[in-house]
């Protein structure tokens, strides 16, 4: 898989450009996500159905969604994108300088976790005046940010009236069942505190309820997951021991290696020996 070559981040507003090839990302959503894709095109993915983002083209993501987003060049057109990312503190401020009698009644939430945007001229505007500093080296002040990420709700709430209830909605944010998302990602190169937001809790909200169905820590339950992982893929043959930690979500390939001879016994090298 390659990486982003170039992502340029000003608060919430963040650049993004790849080389052309595809690229696949999966993505737990926190926050709600605004994104104009203006080369090549993105695919977003849940649960088996699938949106395509192309060029010149606007969505909007729900938070609390776990999606997979293919990124991929068009005629050798690579993926370029800018995304707006909406912090709830941030809604909440908004949110307080709103006349609360004009708001609408009874509209309901965006169900769609993807939501394809029409191309009003209000978003147009938006990402045109955004697009200078998709150059690096001219960096945008604070106040201008925050004033485009105030023009940025102002487009979706003129878009769609049900944008006020989806995005004003300050609930506990969602939380998903913590080890069949584990069992899922637990190969990931994720942390403690991204398994914790991911799965809608803080840190010490994960540790506490990850205490009511395991009686490991979640930090010895990830170590001895990702260790018989690893002696399952050494068993089979199909990898090698320098390569078998990072598959399974090590970081640092010595600490790997210790604590699995500490698990099991045996170096991972010595596993081919015993299973040949």
């Amino acid at each position: 898989m390659l990486k982003e070559s170039q992502v340029y981040s000003y608060w919430d507003i963040v650049y993004s450009c790849f080389v052309p090839h595809e690229i696949l990302s999966e993505y737990r959503m926190p926050v709600h996500v605004l994104i104009y894709v203006y080369s090549g095109e993105m695919e977003v993915d849940e649960n088996g159905h699938t949106l395509k983002v192309g060029e010149g083209n606007y969505v909007f993501l729900k938070r609390d969604h776990q999606v997979k987003l293919l990124k991929h060049a068009v005629e050798d057109a690579p993926y370029k994108a800018i995304s707006i990312r909406f912090e709830r503190n941030f809604l909440r401020n908004f949110f307080g300088t709103l006349n609360k009698k004009a708001l609408p009644n009874d509209v309901r939430r965006i169900r769609e976790s993807a939501f394809l945007l029409p191309q009003t001229p209000a978003l147009q505007s938006l990402f045109l005046s955004l697009f200078p500093y998709t150059d690096a080296h001219v960096k945008p002040k604070d106040e201008i940010i925050h004033l485009k990420m105030q023009e940025a709700l102002y487009c979706l709430l003129d878009t769609d009236e049900r944008f006020y209830p989806t995005l004003f909605d300050f609930n506990e944010s969602w939380k998903i069942d913590l080890l069949p998302f584990m069992e899922a990602n637990y190969t990931e190169d994720m942390t403690l505190d991204e398994f914790a937001t991911y799965t809608g809790r803080s840190l010490s909200t994960f540790k506490r309820d990850f205490a009511k169905v395991s009686d490991l820590s979640p930090e010895k339950w990830l170590i001895k997951k990702r260790l018989d992982k690893a002696y399952e893929l050494l068993s089979k043959g199909n990898i090698r021991p320098s390569d078998v930690y990072a598959a399974v979500g090590f970081k640092n390939r010595s600490h790997f290696f210790s604590a699995f001879k500490r698990q099991f016994g045996i170096s991972p090298g010595e596993i081919s020996t015993i299973c040949f």
